[in-house]
């Protein structure tokens, strides 16, 4: 597996690059669509090929080790071959998940105690245990196990538990060393930048996960309720840090005005649920700014959902349409608006690579943000 930088803007830090993997290659800046339980909500493999055209998604380990288990998934030959996806998968470890059940879960220098929310089951995840998961499901990039920290949190324990995410780390390190891939091809272990909205934790924890010889590296603890700037604060001292010769990628992150910003701020890799989640409530992502389809003033018109969308959904249906659609409880009214707003974010950043390779992205940037936050 490897990165390869190609360029980078002369007024900012938006760069472009291509991530080589056993499943294909990643071309950089990309959005990833997320695929929790092993599928992207609503939305076919042969349309996040085709129609949407993206070039890797993610599963989850939390999620996935509860159901269908890390078992069938082995015994399928891999997330790959279980859900039919032929291009790169990237795993969360499942720390957000941890994070997120804060009534049902421990943490302690040992791992993360749990409760499943499916049946109430106690499980435990260690720094250990996540990397051997992560070798059954198979995924190219794995993330290592990390704490994520809320919002607002204390400078007290946001330290503490960033020391604990290094320690988990070089546990991981070495379990994943000491371990093979399970399903005949590389993977890569990313390292997770932890230290709430601290400037002070925040360059700490970036300089101890560059000391690693990893293939890329993430940022976690943000895009968790902070405000836009503090993100950007964070994300620029992070990635004057990091090694520019590996690709980073900020977790969980989020409108397109968000990628937009943190590509310029030197970010190659996003993954949100947003696009899906708020399709499946008729908010749609366009180049002019933000729908709601469900409002009476698009009953009538017969435009298409985004005149400059390059794929074929957005193209056919029309705003009417959509909003009949959703106002019959039509199960077809946010897979359109699915497919659609994944297409966006991924058209999105295309274009962001476009200008970049030409020198113009920050000017080109300046000038979309403004319409992005518009509501139509």
């Amino acid at each position: 597996m490897k990165f390869t930088l190609e360029s980078q803007d002369p007024n900012c830090k938006a760069r472009t690059g291509t991530l080589q993997t056993a499943h294909g290659a990643i071309e950089t800046p990309v959005f990833m669509p997320v695929g929790t339980v092993g599928t992207v909500k609503g939305v076919h493999q042969h349309e996040l090929k085709d129609d949407i055209n993206a070039q890797i998604i993610l599963g989850n380990t939390y999620h996935l080790y509860l159901r269908p288990g890390t078992d069938i998934l082995e015994k399928a030959g891999g997330l790959h071959k279980f859900n039919g996806w032929d291009r790169p998968i990237l795993t969360d470890s499942g720390g957000f998940q941890v994070f997120s059940l804060a009534h049902r879960r421990k943490i302690k220098e040992e791992g993360a105690t749990f409760a499943s929310h499916i049946d109430g089951s106690k499980h435990l995840f260690t720094p250990e245990n996540v990397m051997d998961i992560q070798r059954k499901i198979g995924a190219d990039i794995i993330m290592a196990f990390d704490e994520c920290t809320p919002y607002p949190c204390e400078y007290k324990y946001a330290k503490r538990s960033m020391h604990m995410t290094h320690r988990w780390l070089k546990r991981c390190w070495t379990r994943f060393n000491e371990t093979e891939p399970i399903h005949g091809y590389e993977q890569a272990l990313f390292p997770i930048v932890q230290g709430s909205v601290f400037k002070d934790l925040r360059k700490q924890s970036a300089e101890v996960i560059s000391q690693y010889d990893s293939v890329g590296n993430a940022i976690g603890g943000l895009s968790v309720g902070e405000p836009h700037p503090d993100m950007y604060e964070m994300t620029d001292i992070v990635t004057d840090i990091l090694p520019k010769e590996k690709p980073r990628y900020l977790m969980g992150v989020g409108t397109p005005t968000n990628l937009l910003e943190c590509i310029a701020l030197g970010i190659d890799m996003f993954d949100c649920v947003l696009p899906t989640r708020n399709a499946r409530h008729g908010l749609i992502y366009t180049s002019e700014g933000t729908i709601n389809i469900k409002n009476a003033k698009w009953k009538a018109d017969f435009s298409p959902l985004d005149i400059n969308a390059s794929n074929p959904t957005s193209q056919f249906y029309t705003k009417a349409y959509v909003r009949h659609l959703f106002q019959a409880k039509e199960l077809l009214g946010p897979q359109i608006t699915s497919i659609h707003n994944l297409s966006f974010f991924l058209w999105l950043t295309g274009e962001a690579r476009k200008h970049i390779a030409a020198g113009d992205f920050l000017a080109w940037k300046n000038q979309m943000v403004v319409k992005l936050d518009r509501r139509l």
